[in-house]
């Protein structure tokens, strides 16, 4: 924006507005005054004599008014356009779009449109006052002043085109208008008194004859009313008085035609999403927004125009469907009881692909949930026919009443991802409305629009898409975000789909840092690895079975690459076979859909969010959800997973979710599990930050058992899991250096009660490597001896607890810590870990050689000795070092002497 003020008195800047220009209007052109200081402010016509004359007669001196007819259109260099963009609703001005070197900037909240003006500047957003946006360009320079009279007039513009704030369009950006307003003064008693002034005799008059004149009639089913009159001279205030009319007489939608001076001028109200005016007078050269239009029509006859009109509302008016409308009836359902076999004989009988499921309470049918055919299939395939419908129908049933509009039913559709929506009047099922009903209605009203049929499903049901590009470079390094970018292009090289996916994108949402990318090729996931490594020196470790590689650079830095695969599984818990797929597909084998978020990066479409499944809404909401409702029964290890990311993030499993574990548990589908898969997911819950809450959690669903079952959580075994994460915590703030494995601390308390045969079965049922096996086994029992000795024989020497202690790795004595309820003992495991652990003296070979001590088996002795009186405080330089090797040297190489002959006495 151009802030300086004119500099060449030979060079114009001209503000202007629509035809017919309203309150919001005459507001956005004092407010681009403020903008464009010295600019003249042109009306494009004659029609605004009673707005006009109000201002010229009362605040005259806010506005650099200039008529139309005395602007010197050769001196004009640049035309600043307030609340419209449409060339034919400039008037006499429009001839200067077509004046080279004329800069032209535009200031406009309605929809865009065929044929705009389009300038070096355009400030357009579809806020519900369009002086709302010149008041932020106001707010974002800063220094202007605006006087309380100014703020009144601009104040006038936001109410009458908000309705007061009530108007569906109103934003919250308008509020934010009018606090700033409001703080420099706005009057709103005057706001007020002209928003909801008293109409004179002549306009009750014509008020009057529109309301008599009015027609009613159903179009596509929605009830559009439309008024004509005819006046000899133009009447200011038409829209008012049509804005008036709707209001008294609550009207959804309104066309009302005016034919006056020998133009009909044709201004609209609507309240219905099925009536866009915007879209209807945009085929007459009007326009505005969908709740509030108009036009202007010249060479036609009123009769002539309303037949148009007519005509264009039965083409652009969308079809008002209810529920009831479109509901079959009587659903077809079955009892929760009704086993998953006798459901897919139902399906078939009556060709449809999902079925309600109810249960009989008091004598009437309860709706508990639906079930699909794909559930079903999957459950047969599993050999799961005798299993009730109950136990794997999905729980979390959206619902509609019969009065429910087309717009409802769509959303609850699609982002639910339903096949069936029940219609619930009364607590009672009394209908279904399909997925394929929907598209039916979807298809047939875009072809009533001329838009192929193929568009009402890709706009109903292709994924959610969104460009992130920018919110990724604020979140990512600019090292991962170089790598993200190279291997979309080196992906487009070899005609394939880039995506990154997974919990990196689940993280970048959350606001966790997570360095850990996936990759997903559209393609030959292997082949691109080779490829995108040559470019970059990498090296890559290949998986052939699976389609899936892994990238390390020279520092270490790795890519998981895979190929884009679908999975099925051939019984329940068995491990995955593995087929080449697409992205999509790719996507539904994951285990809860937080997970299934994909960024394209090919270069044309990087930086694309793809949302299948609702993901970002679970985030939001915070939900840990399943894909499908045999998802646990195709991997039980999801059930630990589920868990894991619940506390990870503290989110909550679905109400669905729990239901599906709670049945893989009773069904015992875990007891196909290898124990390598059954450690695998324990194990990383044990390594998060809050394990004793995930334990807690495996217990509420059963879990324990299927680790071992005698592992069961008690109250004594719940305190010595919070007490190991604050000694670990504690730990890990002594920033020693360290590396050990927190989970073992973790698992040593769990299996602290076991005695030794029970701990070795553990292990053995896990596949331990013999080194962890030796420490959960025997290392632990001698921990838990070594802790009873301490319990009982505190205080010692420091020498005497460092050779108790230095036996045993870290893990094991954090455990020891962690189980004590001595703070006698815990404060002697803490200076062992703080000080006696790293005590060492700084005596050497060659200062007991210089001493004269020859080698042998004293060194030992001496280094030995000095080492306890380190430990115990009697040692604390290398000079008390020396003295007491000195000492000690000196005390070995003294004979000792005979004792002294007793003397006899007499």
């Amino acid at each position: 924006m151009d802030r300086a003020s004119q500099r060449d008195p030979a060079e114009i800047t001209v503000i202007t507005t629509h035809l017919n220009a309203d309150f919001d209007a005459l507001a956005s052109l004092l407010a681009a005054q403020k903008l464009y200081p010295g600019a003249r402010v042109v009306f494009p016509g004659s029609q605004e004599k009673n707005l006009r004359n109000f201002f010229i007669s009362s605040m005259a001196y806010l506005f650099n008014m200039a008529e139309v007819n005395s602007i010197d259109l050769d001196r004009v260099k640049r035309l600043v356009l307030v609340d419209t963009r449409q060339p034919g609703r400039i008037g006499r001005l429009a001839d200067l779009l077509e004046k080279p070197g004329v800069d032209i900037h535009v200031y406009d909240h309605h929809p865009p449109g065929d044929g705009d003006i389009r300038g070096r500047l355009e400030v357009c957003a579809p806020t519900g006052a369009n002086v709302t946006l010149l008041i932020e360009a106001i707010q974002a320079r800063g220094g202007t002043e605006i006087s309380p009279d100014e703020a009144t007039i601009m104040c006038l513009g936001l109410y009458e085109d908000t309705g007061s704030f009530t108007f569906p369009s109103t934003t919250e950006r308008d509020f934010r208008a009018a606090a700033f307003l409001l703080a420099r003064g706005a009057n709103l008693n005057v706001v007020s008194d002209l928003i909801a002034r008293e109409l004179n005799p002549a306009q009750v008059t014509l008020l009057n004859d529109m309301i008599q004149s009015a027609n009613r009639s159903q179009v596509n089913g929605v009830e559009v009313v439309m008024t004509s009159i005819s006046r000899e001279t133009y009447i200011p205030d038409f829209a008012f008085l049509v804005q008036k009319m709707a209001r008294m007489e609550n009207l959804e939608a309104i066309f009302a035609l005016a034919l006056m001076e020998s133009k009909i001028y044709i201004v609209a109200r609507s309240r219905l999403e099925e009536v866009d005016v915007g879209a209807i007078l945009a085929t007459l050269g009007g326009g505005g927004h969908a709740y509030a239009a108009a036009a202007t029509v010249k060479g036609q006859t009123l009769a002539q125009t309303e037949h148009q009109l007519l005509q264009i509302l039965f083409e652009k008016v969308r079809a008002r469907r209810l529920a009831r409308h479109l509901m079959s009836a009587p659903a077809i359902g079955a009892d929760a009881d009704v086993s998953c076999e006798e459901a897919n004989n139902l399906l078939t009988r009556y060709n449809v692909n999902a079925l309600l499921v109810t249960a009989k309470r008091d004598g009437r049918e309860d709706l508990l949930g639906f079930i699909t055919r794909q559930v079903i299939e999957k459950a047969l395939f599993h050999k799961l026919g005798a299993v009730p419908v109950r136990e794997y129908m999905t729980t979390e049933a959206a619902t509609v009443g019969p009065d429910a509009n087309l717009a409802e039913i769509q959303k609850k559709i699609i982002d639910t991802k339903q096949r069936i929506l029940p219609v619930v009047e009364g607590g009672r099922v009394v209908g279904v409305i399909t997925r394929t009903d929907l598209l039916n209605v979807l298809v047939g009203q875009r072809q009533s629009e001329h838009e192929p049929p193929a568009e009402a499903l890709r706009e109903s049901f292709n994924p959610r898409t969104r460009n992130v590009t920018k919110f990724m470079q604020e979140r990512l390094s600019p090292r991962i975000l170089g790598i993200l970018k190279e291997i979309g292009e080196t992906a487009s090289r070899l005609g394939c789909g880039a995506f990154v996916v997974g919990g990196f994108v689940r993280d970048l949402f959350l606001y966790r840092s997570d360095e850990d990318v996936d990759v997903v090729i559209e393609g030959d996931g292997i082949r691109f690895a080779r490829a995108y490594a040559r470019l970059t020196g990498a090296r890559i470790h290949a998986h052939e079975k699976f389609g899936t590689a892994v990238i390390i650079y020279p520092d270490g830095f790795k890519i998981d690459v895979a190929s884009a695969r679908m999975e099925y599984y051939k019984f329940p818990a068995a491990l995955p076979v593995v087929e080449m797929s697409s992205i999509k597909l790719d996507l539904y084998r994951r285990d809860f859909t937080i997970n299934t978020l994909a960024i394209q990066l090919n270069p044309d479409r990087f930086g694309v969010l793809i949302d299948f499944f609702n993901s970002q809404k679970d985030i939001k909401e915070m939900s840990i959800r399943v894909l499908h409702n045999l998802s646990f029964v195709e991997d039980p290890t999801r059930v630990f997973r589920a868990i894991r990311f619940e506390q990870r993030f503290s989110f909550a499993i679905s109400r669905l979710t729990a239901g599906l574990i709670h049945n893989a548990v009773s069904m015992d589908f875990f007891r196909e599990l290898s124990g390598r898969r059954v450690f695998s997911e324990l194990r990383q819950i044990l390594e998060e930050e809050t394990p004793p809450a995930a334990i807690a959690r495996l217990n509420d669903f059963g879990l324990l058992k299927v680790v071992h079952p005698s592992l069961a959580l008690s109250k004594p075994l719940l305190t010595r899991l919070n007490a190991a994460k604050q000694v670990l915590s504690w730990y890990d703030l002594l920033f020693l250096d360290e590396s050990y494995m927190k989970w073992a601390v973790y698992f040593l308390v769990l299996v602290h009660h076991c005695e030794k045969g029970k701990a070795e079965e553990i292990c053995v049922r896990f596949e331990l490597a013999p080194r962890l096996r030796k420490c959960f086994v025997q290392d632990r029992s001698n921990a838990e001896r070594c802790l009873y000795w301490l319990e009982r024989s505190l205080p010692v020497e420091n020498s005497g607890l460092y050779h108790r202690l230095s036996a045993f790795r870290t893990e094991l004595i954090l455990f020891m810590m962690a189980i004590t309820n001595q703070e006698k003992v815990k404060k002697a495991i803490s200076l062992y870990c703080t000080n006696l652990r790293r005590t060492s003296i700084s005596l050497k070979g060659a200062d007991l050689k210089a001493l004269g001590l020859e080698p042998g088996p004293m060194y030992r002795r001496v280094f030995q000795a000095v080492f306890e009186a380190k430990l115990n405080g009697r040692a604390g330089t290398r000079e008390d070092e020396i003295a007491l090797a000195r000492r000690l040297i000196h005390d070995h190489n003294t004979p000792a002497a005979d004792p002294p002959a007793r003397r006899h006495e007499d």
